[in-house]
């Protein structure tokens, strides 16, 4: 039996609150290594963070399953199968688009959890507080002050330079997200929008956790890894101390980086080969 051919291209899937700008070092970084590096934007999300700030209500309805499909589709364009890496909710979207078969191999790093994970520490709640405080938030996007953004994104880093990582990447977020995977998905009968089936065969899958995230503690993440056991792919799950929910860019992020590429591109061979 033949091993798929090694990824030359990595898709990078950004998380709520921000936009590609966020994987900006992964990508020069990915780049210097020989690797085509794609950062899609969510639909809506293609601008820059200063005009999505003077203008957030043009994402303020996105959706999950069209911000799905927006990806899946540019995925499927690919002559091969990408690794795929997502940070905080675009960890989530990363697995669905490895349920529809997508991906030679994937990392999500602080994770949102898809459906059916119920660990809800007491930080993720305060940190997800602002957007779920009023149901009417549903329908509008929502965004941190510098001070819960330093609780929630950045708590590792000093209140100065998390105030400049605010200014420089933070934007607002549709609310209906948080609500869809935070409250709706565990409260109504059926599969909601962030639904997987854990028993399937898919690529392998890498969790990512910070010891110090807020938003998405490793609890959440350990828990999300657990309901995969149920797929005979493997699954695994790996913590570097002292990190926050910004993992991807506080200082030492170049550790995290490797990392997720050395252990995508190792197992790769244990992918199931499938066509579009």
């Amino acid at each position: 039996m033949s091993h798929p051919p090694t990824p030359d291209t990595i898709v990078l899937v950004h998380g709520l609150w921000m936009t590609p700008r966020s994987w900006e070092g992964w990508k020069a970084h990915y780049e210097a290594k020989g690797f085509t590096v794609l950062t899609p934007a969510y639909p809506g999300f293609e601008v820059e963070v200063e005009e999505l700030r003077k203008n957030p209500d043009v994402i303020a309805n996105v959706t999950v399953p069209e911000t799905v499909d927006h990806l899946a589709a540019q995925i499927e364009a690919l002559p091969r199968p990408p690794v795929i890496m997502g940070h905080s909710f675009g960890g989530a979207l990363t697995q669905l688009l490895l349920a529809r078969g997508l991906g030679a191999a994937a990392v999500v790093v602080d994770s949102a959890p898809t459906e059916g994970v119920r660990v809800s520490p007491l930080s993720q709640v305060r940190s997800l507080f602002p957007a779920l405080k009023n149901p009417a938030n549903f329908h509008k996007a929502v965004a941190f002050t510098p001070e819960e953004f330093h609780y929630a994104f950045a708590n590792t880093l000093s209140r100065e330079d998390s105030d400049a990582v605010w200014r420089k990447y933070a934007i607002a977020a549709p609310g209906n997200w948080v609500w869809a995977y935070g409250l709706i998905a565990n409260l109504k009968p059926g599969p909601q929008e962030t639904w997987v089936d854990y028993s399937i065969e898919r690529a392998p899958l890498l969790f990512i956790g910070g010891s110090e995230d807020h938003i998405m503690p490793p609890s959440v993440n350990k828990s999300n890894a657990k309901h995969w056991a149920k797929s005979p792919s493997l699954t695994e799950y790996h913590e570097f101390p002292g990190r926050s929910h910004w993992i991807c860019a506080e200082p030492g992020w170049e550790e995290v980086a490797d990392y997720a590429l050395d252990w995508a591109i190792a197992h790769v061979e244990s992918a199931p080969i499938t066509t579009s």
